[in-house]
């Protein structure tokens, strides 16, 4: 790009934090997993409601092949459009320019270097709002990037969000608390790699314990990315092949035969407290809630959940709890099966669970009275009170 490319206008804040000025919140979206369109219309969403007379804002856009990029604050291009996802490079000021985040705890300013242009100061920067789904952002690996950085943000840190990406060690952590977990089976890269028949057998094995037909995931994904249903040994390696395109370990679950309930935990200032549930109808559309069930088709939840007055005290009792476990900060969403025998199952939980229009998270504190934006406020002040490294 020549020397004589204009740099992108950005407000820049009066003085510091000391001289009255608002906090600025960067709110990061985008990202290299295969979640990246969610990032984004989360991020859409989450822009509207950001109020900009307490806070100013900074949208920083992640592309596909890791760039940040400095993006225009447009909520209305972030949605899901005729079935078109939307994407950071679609958004970006640039297609060379990058954001430069602070390397140490002493400076929490952001530059924007092009090509051939001196790198310009965009400000401080005072808490970030990562709205990264899946790996290279919900995984604690940006979490760890704003600790070396010394920058507070929304939601877990490093070990809970890591532990909240892997189905694997998430049951796991669950298990040690007394947590109710269905059964499962995780199969490693070397496992596939070096011997799939011996692999594919431990599947085998597994449905001929607990039952065709079984789940196939990603172990470190969400949105439902990657994941298949398979009724018997004829669609296994397809499933198997198509999870790990996302991811190298796979994870493969039994089908819990219940209703599919869920429940969001919010960070108050006297600790985490638990939404009214909501529960996920059968999908008559798609074999399962999956991905085009979620965004694409829009599939409605029931919020609240009509659930027994002692139900809904059972399932926020362990979604505190798992919150609790896996040592979580800000939010959380955790999945649930009621099973036939009245018991709950907890099936996953979300450190950063979406913020779309649709999402459930967002509908069921909306309706435990706490409104989308006070919601995003709440996450921002929660953050803005947290400092950084041991806590």
């Amino acid at each position: 790009m020549s020397s004589d490319t204009t740099t992108p206008s950005v407000p820049q804040p009066a003085g510091g934090e000391s001289a009255g000025r608002k906090p600025r919140v960067a709110v990061v979206f985008g990202g290299r997993s295969s979640e990246h369109a969610i990032s984004v219309v989360t991020a859409g969403a989450v822009l509207a409601a950001i109020d900009r007379t307490k806070y100013d804002v900074l949208p920083i856009g992640i592309t596909t092949d890791g760039r940040w990029a400095l993006t225009d604050d447009a909520p209305e291009r972030m949605a899901i459009t005729d079935r078109r996802l939307p994407s950071v490079a679609d958004l970006a000021d640039s297609a060379e320019g990058s954001v430069l985040l602070p390397v140490e705890p002493a400076s929490r300013e952001v530059l924007y270097s092009e090509p051939g242009n001196v790198p310009k100061v965009l400000g401080d920067v005072d808490v970030v709002f990562p709205v990264l789904h899946g790996p290279y952002g919900e995984d604690g690996t940006l979490q760890g990037l704003l600790e070396l950085s010394g920058v507070p943000y929304v939601g877990s840190g490093v070990l809970a969000s890591a532990v909240g990406m892997d189905k694997e060690y998430m049951k796991r952590v669950f298990l040690s608390f007394g947590l109710p977990v269905g059964p499962y089976e995780v199969i490693r890269a070397r496992e596939w790699d070096r011997d799939p028949a011996a692999a594919r057998k431990k599947i085998v094995d597994f449905a001929a314990d607990h039952g065709w037909p079984v789940f196939v995931k990603p172990a470190r994904a969400g949105s439902s990315m990657g994941i298949s249903k398979v009724d018997s040994l004829d669609g296994l390696d397809d499933a198997v092949a198509e999870a790990r395109r996302h991811d190298p370990k796979i994870i493969v679950e039994s089908l819990l035969r219940g209703r599919e309930i869920e429940c969001g935990v919010l960070e108050f200032e006297d600790g985490p407290r638990a939404s009214v549930p909501a529960e996920i109808p059968p999908v008559t559309a798609h074999d399962f809630y999956d991905f085009e069930a979620k965004y694409i088709d829009s599939a409605a939840g029931i919020v609240p959940a009509p659930l027994t007055a002692e139900q809904t005290a059972r399932v926020q009792e362990l979604a505190v709890r798992a919150f609790d476990a896996v040592s979580c900060e800000g939010l959380v969403r955790a999945d649930f099966f009621l099973g036939e025998d009245g018991e709950f199952v907890i099936n996953e939980i979300n450190t950063l669970p979406g913020f779309t229009p649709i999402s459930m998270y967002p509908r069921m504190w909306q309706e435990s009275g706490v409104s989308y934006p006070e919601l995003v406020d709440r996450l921002i002040q929660a953050a803005l009170r947290r400092s950084t490294g041991l806590r």
